[in-house]
């Protein structure tokens, strides 16, 4: 809290999908890591690109932009993972993000958000936590432990075991 104005501020980790700015809790990012080619992994969803080996753990990697149903992006030097922890029905699940580059980290006051809109947006709105500003461009602030489904991780962990074994 900055007792001097009296808001609340919080870190945003800002990335780009396409033309559109995101943010998610700074909190929630574990580490960026250059783009990596994930191992498939079958009988999982499309927009599970596969895993990583990530210091021995398996990760797996989400491509953002077909979860939200962007169209496919082109792989450039700055395509990178997002490595996070996501909470869902209480459990803890890393996973990788692949986004098409990562901006930098923003500190935003509470009374600089607005609540996400009701139409006009890609995107479910239960994804998106609030909308802010950023170089004079929407950013919008997603709710990151909404956006996968309780079903989506419980496929990509069954997927994650087979591949264990």
């Amino acid at each position: 809290m900055n007792s001097a104005q009296g808001t609340t501020t919080t870190q945003y980790l800002t990335f780009k999908l396409g033309e559109e700015n995101f943010a998610i809790d700074v909190i929630k990012a574990q580490e960026v890591l250059d783009f990596v080619a994930p191992t498939r992994v079958p009988q999982t969803p499309s927009f599970m690109l596969g895993v990583i080996n990530l210091r021995g753990s398996v990760v797996p990697v989400i491509d953002l932009r077909l979860k939200f149903g962007l169209r496919d992006g082109e792989r450039t030097r700055d395509t990178c993972i997002i490595v996070m922890e996501i909470e869902v029905d209480g459990e803890r699940t890393v996973v990788g993000t692949l986004v098409d580059s990562v901006r930098e980290v923003l500190d935003l006051n509470a009374e600089n958000l607005e609540p996400p809109p009701r139409i006009g947006t890609r995107l479910k709105t239960e994804f998106i936590k609030a909308m802010g500003k950023l170089d004079g461009d929407f950013l919008i602030i997603l709710d990151i432990d909404r956006v996968f489904s309780t079903n989506e991780l419980v496929l990509i962990e069954d997927a994650l075991q087979k591949k264990r074994m």
